[in-house]
């Protein structure tokens, strides 16, 4: 017996119909580009590079993924320019937030293992091994680590929302958008922000509490006095 083929669906034949339609299609284009807007509003003055970033006590470094175990050439870029700037003196700790929700995947001890090859004494290195998202990140920042202020550093593409998250998440912050190859990576981390900027806004409207939140932990604070 053969199944039905699906039927495609119509388009309006009326004027007045396929005005309806049009309209709606910008509304749609209207909408899904607001919260990228909004992203874009909030951070334009908070955006710097290495080379005049302020002074802040911490960085914050998001996760990005592993090759075999080792950070993958974006995560790499993103802790070369925290080791830049620990070295110029422009920061004293670098909270490093990745995901590490199995025992096989260690985000967190990868970056500090990377950041000690470059110079950043392990004493300077604090860990969030719950830093499953950005607004994830930035939270815990805030509330776990106690973190009023950072030097938030990224990909390009992703360094708004990651500055946009941490305002709204209390924590004020400046941005490093580190350089990137533009490949097929950077092509597919470009397109996804545009969807990701949606999950963004609800995040900044909702606020919702991470996957994993946990006891207060003194480790920016302990990092911070042994340099003094």
């Amino acid at each position: 017996m053969r199944r039905p083929k699906p039927r495609r669906p119509r388009l309006p034949r009326t004027r007045r119909g396929q005005r309806l339609l049009v309209r709606a299609v910008m509304f749609g284009c209207v909408l899904g580009l607001l919260p990228a807007t909004w992203m874009h509003l909030v951070t334009d003055d908070r955006l710097r590079t290495t080379a005049d970033v302020p002074r802040t006590d911490v960085a914050v470094v998001f996760g990005a993924g592993l090759w075999a175990g080792e950070p993958s050439p974006y995560l790499a870029h993103r802790l070369d320019a925290a080791a830049e700037l620990y070295r110029a003196g422009r920061i004293k700790v670098v909270l490093v937030t990745g995901d590490n929700s199995r025992e096989d995947y260690d985000e967190p001890d990868a970056m500090r293992t990377y950041l000690t090859r470059h110079g950043v004494p392990g004493s300077r290195i604090v860990s969030d091994y719950a830093g499953f998202d950005t607004w994830d990140s930035c939270v815990r920042a805030k509330k776990i680590f106690g973190v009023d202020e950072a030097v938030l550093i990224s990909q390009g593409f992703h360094i708004r929302r990651a500055v946009a998250l941490c305002q709204e998440a209390g924590v004020t912050s400046y941005g490093v958008g580190v350089d990137a190859k533009h490949d097929a990576t950077w092509y597919y981390g470009g397109t996804r922000e545009i969807f990701a900027a949606g999950k963004a806004a609800l995040d900044a409207v909702f606020e919702p509490d991470p996957r994993f939140l946990g006891p207060r932990e003194a480790g920016v604070a302990n990092a911070l006095a042994a340099g003094r």
